[in-house]
């Protein structure tokens, strides 16, 4: 199961009013563990960059000056993503943003229904608890101390870790991908002892009959009209 976990920067936030997309971030699942396969781009908003996105994310307008505009990646965007889901934190302002580029260039809008939204698990999970992504984070024990601004890429594979802990959280021995293994893992071919469950040895239990057993089997037996148990025992 391939699933992308999806993050964007914006000049601000609503496309209506003349802001655009400055970044995208993707990470690839397979069956809900990283592969290493990421889609990263800048992009040139063709605009300034007002004070509070900047504070945020501090991509400069100078910065971005160089970079392709949002017409020169859309291609590989979509093909990246392709036609698998889309986790996204807070998906509805990241998809309004993608579909207004994508309605500038003429393309089809991608679906709501493509999209999950991990603010919307998070609160289902946690009713009443913070749900932006520094404090599931710490919720989740997830080292996000590079995350001094935000950044899509970065956001992206964090977001991946806490999608993952959203879900349940990796089991052991789950680790292992189709076309490689999540970091950290060993392929099974390099498994060893250690790697082994510890098992607790139970005592024994006692299977045989006890006397008032027998003597109730017995009595049971006698009610019963021509009991093979009755033949063998003559037959002896």
């Amino acid at each position: 199961m391939r699933e992308i976990v999806l993050d964007t920067e914006t000049t601000g936030l609503d496309p209506a009013s003349g802001n655009r997309i400055v970044e995208i971030g993707c990470v690839e699942l397979v069956n809900h563990l990283a592969t290493g396969q990421v889609f990263h781009r800048y992009i040139n908003p063709e605009r300034d960059m007002p004070d509070e996105a900047f504070k945020v994310h501090g991509l400069s307008e100078e910065f971005l000056s160089d970079k392709p505009l949002f017409a020169d990646i859309a291609n590989d965007f979509l093909d990246f993503i392709g036609d698998s889901p889309l986790v996204i934190h807070n998906a509805e302002f990241d998809m309004k943003f993608l579909n207004w580029e994508l309605k500038l260039l003429g393309i089809e809008a991608l679906p709501m229904t493509r999209s999950i939204d991990t603010v919307k698990m998070a609160r289902r999970k946690f009713p009443g608890s913070p749900a932006n992504l520094d404090a599931l984070c710490r919720r989740f024990g997830i080292d996000n101390s590079a995350r001094d601004k935000h950044g899509a890429l970065l956001d992206a594979e964090l977001l991946a870790e806490v999608y993952l802990e959203l879900i349940g959280g990796r089991e052991p021995g789950l680790s292992l991908l189709g076309q490689g293994a999540a970091k950290g893992a060993r392929p099974a071919s390099q498994a060893t002892s250690d790697d082994a469950p510890i098992r607790v040895a139970r005592p024994a239990r006692a299977h045989a009959p006890t006397e008032e057993e027998l003597a109730a089997h017995q009595a049971f037996v006698g009610k019963i009209k021509h009991a093979i148990w009755l033949a063998e025992d003559k037959a002896e």
